[in-house]
C-alpha cells in the first residue's frame, strides 16, 4: 500500500501494470521464494540449491547456516511505511521470529524525504505505550532528512520508519520478521480495514536507549562492518577486483554502468560474484560508475 512505479522509472524493472510495487527481493533464499541462477551450468538452479549443493565452489569459506545469510531488496517508498522494529537474537528466539539488522542505502529521495530512526529522547516502555494510545508516538521519534547517497545501519532492536520518497537498497539478514507498532490510522483500500499491529511484540524488541542515532559517516570506502555484513561503497574509475579469489562477493550498480565477466549492470541491478569465478574484475563502461559491495565478514 505504500510502493510506488519507481523501480520502474528509476530502475527498469518489469512491473505489473498500474500496480504500486514496494519491493523488489534481488538476492533472496526463503522457503516462500528464491533466486534462479539464469544462465551457464548451474542455470536454473535455486540460491538454495548453491548454498546447499555448490558451497564452497560459489561461495568459499562462510559461516554454516541451513540458508543464505542475506536478503538483498530495493524499497520504493512512495507513502511511508509503519512504524515498526525487527527482533535481536535473544527476543526473536522467544517470540517465534527470525533476528534481523539491517543497512539503508538512500539510492535517490525527494527533496523533503526523511527517515524515522530512534527516539528524540529516553523513553521508558510506559510512556511509549501511552503514546501509542493517545495516537501521539510519533511525535517522540528521531527524524533525519536525507538525499541520495546517505546510508544508515539499523541494529534489530531499533525503532524505526521509512518516509515518503525514499528509494532504498535494503541489505539484511535473511528474515522476514517485522512487528508494526503504529501505521499512521491507514486502511487497506482493498479491504477497508486497518492492518494488523504487533504492539505487543514490538515493545519487547524496541530498544527505548535508543537516541539520535545518526547516519554513517564513512572512513574512505567502508560504510559498514557488522558481524553479518560488511559493506563498502566504491567509485570505480578503473578496473578493480571484485573481491580475492576465494571469496564471494555481491555488487549492486548504483550509477553509471559496470561489466565482469560476461555480464553487465546498469543502475539497480544486482549479482553475485562466485568464490571461484577466475575473471572477477570490475570494469567500469560509463562515466560516474558507482557500486556497493557486500561480503560477509569470516
Amino acid at each position: 500500500m505504500w510502493g510506488g512505479r519507481r523501480l520502474e522509472s528509476e530502475f527498469h524493472k518489469k512491473l505489473p501494470p498500474q500496480k504500486r510495487i514496494g519491493e523488489s527481493w534481488e538476492i533472496v533464499d526463503r522457503s516462500e521464494t528464491q533466486s534462479v541462477a539464469t544462465g551457464g551450468p548451474l542455470g536454473g538452479r535455486t540460491l538454495h540449491e548453491l548454498w546447499t549443493q555448490h558451497r564452497q565452489e560459489i561461495f568459499g569459506d562462510v559461516p554454516e547456516t541451513p540458508r543464505f545469510p542475506l536478503l538483498i531488496k530495493i524499497l520504493d517508498a512512495h507513502e511511508k511505511l509503519s512504524l515498526q522494529v525487527h527482533p535481536p537474537g535473544n527476543v526473536a528466539s522467544r517470540l517465534g521470529g527470525e533476528p534481523k539488522s539491517e543497512f539503508w542505502y538512500v539510492a535517490a529521495a525527494d527533496p523533503d524525504a526523511e527517515l524515522f530512526l530512534g527516539f528524540r529522547k529516553a523513553i521508558t516502555r510506559d510512556s511509549f505505550e501511552l503514546r501509542l494510545r493517545e495516537g501521539t508516538v510519533i511525535d517522540h521519534i528521531h527524524r533525519i532528512p536525507v538525499q541520495a547517497g546517505d546510508a544508515v545501519f539499523l541494529p534489530a532492536g531499533r525503532v524505526h520508519a521509512i518516509g515518503a520518497g525514499n528509494l532504498l537498497i535494503e541489505i539484511q539478514q535473511n528474515s522476514d520478521t517485522t512487528y508494526r507498532a503504529f501505521d499512521w490510522n491507514r486502511t487497506d483500500s482493498a479491504t477497508g480495514t486497518k492492518r494488523d499491529l504487533h504492539v505487543e511484540q514490538a515493545i519487547q524488541c524496541i530498544d527505548f536507549q535508543d537516541v539520535q542515532p545518526r547516519l554513517i559517516e564513512s572512513e574512505g570506502d567502508l560504510l559498514i562492518s557488522d558481524r553479518s555484513f560488511e559493506i563498502r561503497k566504491w567509485k570505480l574509475d578503473k578496473a578493480r577486483e571484485a573481491a580475492p579469489l576465494g571469496q564471494f562477493t555481491i555488487v549492486c550498480c548504483l550509477t553509471g554502468n559496470l561489466g565482469c565477466a560476461k555480464a553487465s549492470l546498469a543502475p539497480g541491478e544486482i549479482f553475485l560474484i562466485p568464490a571461484h569465478l577466475e575473471d572477477r574484475q570490475l570494469n567500469p563502461l560509463a562515466p560516474d560508475t558507482s557500486l556497493l559491495r557486500v561480503t560477509i565478514p569470516v
